[in-house]
């Protein structure tokens, strides 16, 4: 049997504590992990993250309480402890049946990863997250190998705008795609021209496409 494994970035998900955080941190917020406060109280959430210990959150009232419960030479963890958000993203993925293996928040964007047996659960989950979120996309799909034979699909770039095909070419070339980031959305849309928030619905636009043509029967 193979599966996928996917990275979604979710842009300044409201109600995201640790994305909000790391819109005032130099290196991404790593390690996210979160559990009930108590068995009483199924709406009080106890979540905790990791930073670079030479990276300091900048907090205002506005913002959660940050208790740090561990430091070393190199990370310091925080725990904070909030009400449960209905549409969460992390819940909304695990709602779907696939469990959250790794959550990291960068600049104020939330990366969630998880695996999937079929692409069209992730495009479920895609959907799902966009209902509540701007800015979802799709950042890593890898497929894990099994040793048996291959399915390789054709992709009609030509189903791509002229403008959705300069917004790709840019992002790849100047490392949007790449791990840790060669540039972020701020940066490729100043290089495009556009706003933000422009470059995103293209570069959702365009990711749709390219999925659509990958799940083609």
């Amino acid at each position: 049997m193979t599966g996928f494994r996917a990275t979604v970035a979710v842009s300044d998900p409201e109600g995201c504590p640790v994305a909000t955080v790391s819109e005032t941190t130099d290196e991404p917020a790593e390690s996210v992990t979160w559990t009930r406060a108590n068995r009483e109280d199924e709406d009080r959430v106890v979540e905790e993250f990791s930073l670079p210990v030479a990276s300091e959150p900048i907090l205002d009232e506005a913002d959660p309480d940050l208790t740090p419960v561990q430091a070393n030479d190199r990370e310091t963890v925080y725990r904070f402890e909030r009400e449960r958000t209905a549409g969460c993203a992390c819940e909304i993925v695990e709602g779907s049946g696939a469990p959250v293996s790794s959550v990291r928040a960068r600049g104020g964007t939330l990366l969630l990863s998880f695996r999937t047996l079929e692409l069209e659960e992730l495009a479920a989950i895609v959907d799902g997250l966009r209902e509540r979120f701007d800015g979802v996309l799709v950042e890593e799909l890898t497929q894990d190998p099994d040793g048996g034979s291959i399915d390789p699909v054709v992709v009609d770039r030509g189903a791509l705008t002229d403008r959705q095909r300069e917004i790709l070419e840019t992002a790849h070339e100047m490392g949007y795609f790449e791990y840790p980031k060669g540039a972020n959305a701020t940066d490729v849309a100043a290089e495009l021209g556009v706003a933000r928030s422009t470059f995103t619905e293209h570069l959702a636009a365009a990711q749709t496409k390219l999925m659509d043509g990958i799940l083609e029967k």
